[in-house]
């Protein structure tokens, strides 16, 4: 017999030195006997390589000698072939079946499945195939030997007069009848004597029947016959064994369900476990369009929009139970459950699909069947590391060649290793290693990889008591051991505590009256007190987590989510002690936690292209414009939570989260003015050859934004002033449409909608202030700047920078403002205007506060008039020093020798330690700053950025920086008292700072 150049007896790497050598010879023997025709013989004869493999293996499986002595002629001839071949022969063999004998095809089915089984068997143990290999040709061999059955009894259903077929050619297109594979079927992960896990419906609008009223019960029939057809055990064995009994509810509903029935079932009473099986769900065979429109529609139950904390309470249970039944509680060798037990098959599963489940709604990478690539998955995705992908890896393959040979000895659906020493040195033969011992110490450490990999992510339950004590709310009366824990704990008032508490399990609030939220709480409660406790006011900490979860519409998600995350806990603890404006933003929207689970929530900010893409993805799924307007108002909010967060954990420093802001600002306006625009063309239409750009000032054109900030804006334009709208409904001539697209644009961004405000907007920087049009020619603003514009205003000027404009308009704007700016000045009259201005804001606004480092003399304002008076003064002979970032301003006038370095040195000191404590302010407390009343959360923050042991060494080194930062002032520009103030109308414009 000639080889082919792949064949399995070339491929072959392992040969399996038998255990019982006795068995292994009469097993060779007996096959050999029944070779009539010699054919296993010549191959044998001509390769001393394939008796080797045979007597390995029919020395450890009886069942495989069973299968070679029915066929030896078969037997040579797969040795002689590529196994891929011959199992995609078979394949085809069982899709091209056809007869009108059940009797025939349950026969011809059986024969199929007992040579793939030979194949696959032969090209597993000799590792020609790997492992992955032979799971997926025992799939694909399952799916074609149930579709043969289906079309079978389709077939024989039409020929009846039962139904009429849509294509008599493939009687199971347009069938309704939906084969959907569960588990290992599913994934293409079928072990070597697996079942078949199969759920049956039928579709209603799709099947074609004789009468309609019957439908249930013909398709139970015809499930039946699909049963038996598989299942039966004849003289030629069986095909697969089929278990039906993961469908819904299995003890009451039918063995073929209506599509309807259940979707209505997962949609109403659908368990999590039922959500996780989904995972692997695949339509195998029947109409295969029909499922897949199925697992379409049930998407939304298995894969949720938000992290699911909730669904791992339910799959951790399933797992204790598993581990309840005896032997599955210890890793052992003798008779341990390589699937259910203890660092098995089966939490390497959980592992993996359970994190499918928490994030697979948010991330659709994370919707795959398949074990390891959705490891590969979740590594790419941040939330697995990659040693312990590889190590559940390497640990998932041996297991599962494991569970292959334990399969193979017996053709038995078992997945526990032999009972007794010589039955595991036996599959310790087949897996390669040399005896028990050397395959005990292999096993024994793979399996403890995998449970500590699992119990890390998993085996984690909170007590109902703590280390301080009892911890009771039951009842109406005060526990008085829980009364003294309370007071241990360092709650002031713990009778109030255990009051709120009681008031949580009565069901007072929205997100307590469920059962299943009450429990998770009841489970979260002694973490949290303990939590609250840490803070420094634990009191006020335990009454801002109560007006929180007052707050909250449902609590089920928010509660089980800190029971899994006890690092997310401690964070919203410091949070509600910290910053209580952020705590007001998870009351609202308790979703915003979901991405603090990201695990690379702490290490990344998102970039203006993220953020860009994830606005767009929400204005795609805008119903209407003004569900963009609110989508935008959520984005934006939930965003600017996020930040801050980042800002009190410290993932982004003070010093980045201005940029920060000012990002999520830029992506907003870019945003929303393309909303705008496309919103107001609809009615007015365009103007032709016009072009509009959205000019930043202020704080964000210095990219310096804070959680507080509002915007200062501007808009130019450029058009015919006599030109007419076209396209639109409504005609307007140019100033009118541009100062109505920006009327619209302000609404856009600063009118509240029932999702809140997003932005306060400030358009008075424009020329003329409040007198001038809401919109300007860019002709105007040019003859503005070089004609009327005070001094005031090229300051503000200074921090001008162009975001959402068509690219050449953009860059005639930025031409414009650069030409504005270096304009010829007279150096005492700038000198004079800017002390007078400084002047005049210090006796509006001044303070002596150093906390207000804003106003206060030698705070902020100081800072930037220098930067900007010392740009005006020098922007004409050195254009390249301008900046709208104040601390990128005074390192260009130090680089061009027009700042002295010491005093650039000290200048931004000054300004990063100003602007920390401003943004950490603005994130926690609304109005002045008050030392005595800050939580001792903020305090810790604040000294931090000052590198401050406690807040009078701050005030003293505040204080000290001010005076140097005055004195600075002074030098370069001068003296602030005495300064006479110039008229100018600076109540319209307001000055720059």
């Amino acid at each position: 017999m000639t080889l082919d150049a792949d064949a399995l007896i070339e491929r072959a790497k392992f040969i399996i030195s038998p255990f019982d050598a006795e068995r292994a010879q009469k097993g060779l023997d007996r096959v050999l006997e029944k070779d009539a025709d010699g054919a296993l013989a010549a191959v044998l004869a001509t390769q001393p390589k394939a008796r080797d493999l045979l007597y390995g293996v029919f020395g450890s499986s009886p069942h495989l000698t069973d299968l070679a002595a029915r066929g030896p002629a078969r037997l040579a001839a797969a040795l002689a072939v590529d196994p891929q071949t011959r199992v995609d022969a078979l394949i085809a063999e069982a899709r091209a079946l056809e007869t009108d004998d059940e009797a025939d095809i349950m026969r011809r089915l059986r024969l199929i499945k007992q040579e793939a089984a030979l194949v696959i068997a032969l090209a597993d143990l000799s590792k020609a195939w790997e492992t992955l290999q032979a799971t997926d040709a025992l799939t694909r061999i399952a799916d074609a030997t149930l579709s043969a059955a289906i079309r079978f009894t389709l077939r024989q259903a039409s020929l009846s007069g039962k139904l009429e077929l849509a294509d008599q050619r493939e009687p199971e297109r347009g069938s309704g009848w939906i084969f959907l594979g569960m588990g290992k079927g599913g994934a293409y992960e079928l072990n070597y004597s697996s079942d078949i896990d199969l759920i049956v419906f039928f579709d209603r609008a799709r099947a074609r029947l004789a009468d309609p009223l019957e439908d249930v019960d013909l398709f139970v029939k015809l499930t039946k016959r699909i049963v038996k057809i598989m299942s039966d055990r004849t003289p030629d064995g069986y095909v697969f064994r089929t278990d039906l009994r993961l469908r819904p509810d299995p003890g009451a509903t039918p063995i073929a369900i209506p599509l309807e029935a259940a979707l209505s079932y997962y949609e109403s009473m659908g368990q999590n476990w039922e959500r996780a099986a989904y995972i692997k769900a695949r339509p195998v065979a029947g109409d295969l369009y029909a499922g897949e429109e199925f697992l379409k529609e049930l998407a939304p139950f298995v894969w949720r929009k938000y992290f699911d904390f909730a669904a791992i309470a339910d799959v951790h249970s399933i797992k204790r139970q598993i581990h309840a039944h005896k032997g599955h509680g210890k890793i052992a060798v003798i008779g341990h459950n390589i699937k259910l037990g203890r660092g098995g098959i089966r939490e390497i599963e959980f592992f993996t699909q359970t994190q499918q489940l928490i994030t697979g709604g948010r991330d659709k990478r994370l919707r795959g069947r398949a074990t390891l690539p959705m490891l590969d998955q979740l590594v790419e995705s941040g939330w697995v590391e990659p040693q312990a992908r590889d190590d559940l890896r390497e640990a998932y393959l041996f297991l599962r060649d494991v569970e292959h040979r334990i399969q193979m000895v017996a053709d038995e659906q078992k997945h526990t290793l032999p009972d007794t020493r010589d039955g595991v040195e036996n599959i310790a033969r087949m897996m390669g290693f040399a005896d028990f011992d050397a395959f005990a110490e292999a096993l024994l450490a793979r399996l403890d990889i995998v449970q500590g990999h699992y119990a890390r992510l998993f085996e984690s339950a909170p007590e109902l008591s703590s280390t301080g004590g009892n911890l009771v709310f039951t009842g109406d009366d005060d526990d008085p051991g829980t009364i003294e824990t309370l007071s241990k704990m360092g709650f002031a008032d713990p009778k109030m505590v255990t009051a709120t508490i009681r008031g949580w399990h009565f069901g007072r609030y929205a997100a307590t009256r469920s059962t299943v939220a009450r429990e998770r709480l009841t489970e979260l409660t002694p973490l949290l007190l303990e939590a609250l406790a840490a803070t420094e006011n634990a009191d006020q900490a335990f009454l801002a987590f109560d007006k929180l979860i007052q707050k909250l519409p449902a609590g089920v998600q928010l509660f089980s989510l800190l029971v899994s995350q006890p690092r997310l806990l401690n964070l919203l603890a410091g949070i509600t002690g910290a910053a209580p404006k952020l705590s007001a933003t998870i009351s609202k929207r308790p979703r915003v936690l979901d991405a603090l689970m990201e695990p690379a929530f702490f290490q990344t900010v998102p970039s203006e292209a993220d953020l860009r893409e994830r606005l767009a993805a929400q204005f795609a799924e805008a119903r209407s414009y003004e569900d963009a307007l609110d989508r935008a108002r959520i984005f934006g909010q939930e965003q600017k939570f996020l930040i801050g967060v980042r800002v009190l954990t410290g993932s982004v420093s003070v010093a980045e989260a201005g940029a920060a802001y000012t990002r999520l600002a830029e992506t907003l306006i870019e945003g929303l003015f393309a909303e705008v625009s496309k919103e107001f063309e609809k009615a007015h239409g365009v103007i032709a050859g016009g072009a509009a750009a959205v000019i930043a000032m202020g704080k964000l054109g210095g990219r310096e934004m804070t959680a507080a900030s509002d915007l200062d804006l501007m808009l130019l334009y450029d058009a015919d002033p006599m030109a007419e709208s076209v396209g639109g409904e409504r005609k307007l001539y140019t100033p009118q449409y541009y100062a109505r697209l920006t009327q619209r644009l302000i609404t856009a961004l600063s009118a509240p909608t029932a999702e809140g405000l997003l932005y306060e907007t400030d358009f008075r920087l424009r020329p003329s202030g409040n007198k001038g049009p809401i919109a300007v020619s860019l002709a105007s603003f040019v003859n503005y700047q070089a004609e009327e514009a005070w001094t005031w205003e090229h300051m503000a000027l200074t921090r001008a920078r162009v975001m959402a404009a068509p690219p050449d308009f953009a860059a005639r704007v930025a031409a414009a403002i650069r030409d504005a700016l270096t304009l010829p000045c007279d150096p005492q009259k700038l000198k004079d205007d800017v002390l007078s201005m400084r002047r005049r804001l210090e006796e509006a606004k001044g303070s002596d506060n150093p906390f207000e480092v804003k106003q206060a003399p030698g705070g902020l304002i100081d800072i930037e008039f220098i930067a900007q008076y010392l740009m005006l003064l020098h922007g004409a002979a050195h254009p390249d020093i301008f900046s709208p970032t104040t601390p990128l301003a005074l390192c260009k006038l130090r680089d061009a020798g027009l700042l002295d370095a010491g005093a650039a040195e000290t200048l931004d000191a000054a300004s990063r330690l100003y602007q920390g404590l401003t943004q950490m302010l603005r994130l926690s407390v609304d109005g002045a700053f008050r030392p005595a009343d800050s939580p001792r959360g903020l305090t810790e923050m604040l000294l931090r950025i000052g590198d401050s042991p406690d807040l009078s060494h701050l005030e003293a080194l505040l204080s000290e920086t001010q005076k140097k930062v005055r004195a600075l002032f002074i030098e370069i520009i001068g003296p602030v008292a005495g300064a006479k103030i110039s008229p100018g109308e600076l109540s319209d414009g307001g000055p720059p700072a």
